[in-house]
């Protein structure tokens, strides 16, 4: 029962997923974030690797690719006393991402290289699915967006990385699931 539950969750948020993209699709692609700078012209951010924010320091930065063979979890702090969009907090921890050709970076379809063209994934039916990263990526099979604001809880972002802003305090977490596990993140 909660396995059918959390099932019609996840496509029920995928769902909506599609009609928010589908709006928001425009013609010309978003440009490349930039670094924020001061009035002095130096970058407002450092990095902290391997560990999460301790209070409102930063923003933590969590990737879990452990659904896909060989992925393991990440955390990251980005210490900033300055909002920051979702996609310039992962630009200057060095998390590469990449968008799909249909719906640009509101989609994520591979994070640091995963899932790789060539990565046989197993699908529902036995079969192997290969990302291609031409449009939204399989139901069972994708990178799904979080936030968790300060002090509370994990939820689907409701906007992609070049417009979703982080305040310091805030986490963002990458997830890979596939077929629903895992359905949220644990961090």
């Amino acid at each position: 029962m909660t396995s059918t539950l959390r099932a019609m969750a996840v496509a029920a948020a995928s769902v909506a997923l599609v009609f928010t993209l589908a709006a928001c699709a425009g013609g010309a692609p978003e440009p490349e974030p930039a670094p924020t700078e001061s009035a002095a012209g130096e970058t407002s951010v450092s990095i902290t690797t391997q560990t999460a924010c301790d209070g409102d320091e930063g923003v933590t930065l969590v990737v879990d690719a452990t659904a896909l063979e060989g992925g393991e979890p990440q955390e990251r702090c980005l210490i900033t006393e300055e909002a920051v969009t979702a996609g310039d907090a992962l630009v200057f921890a060095g998390i590469e991402t990449e968008g799909t050709e249909e719906y640009g970076d509101q989609v994520v379809c591979r994070v640091d290289g995963l899932p790789a063209e060539d990565e046989a994934i197993p699908a529902e039916d036995g079969s192997d699915y290969f990302e291609t990263c031409q449009a939204m990526p399989a139901a069972f099979a994708y990178w799904s967006l979080w936030v968790r604001p300060a002090g509370g809880e994990w939820a689907y972002a409701q906007e992609g990385l070049p417009t979703l802003q982080l305040e310091p305090g805030d986490a963002l977490g990458l997830l890979f699931t596939l077929h629903g596990e895992p359905a949220a993140p644990t961090s």
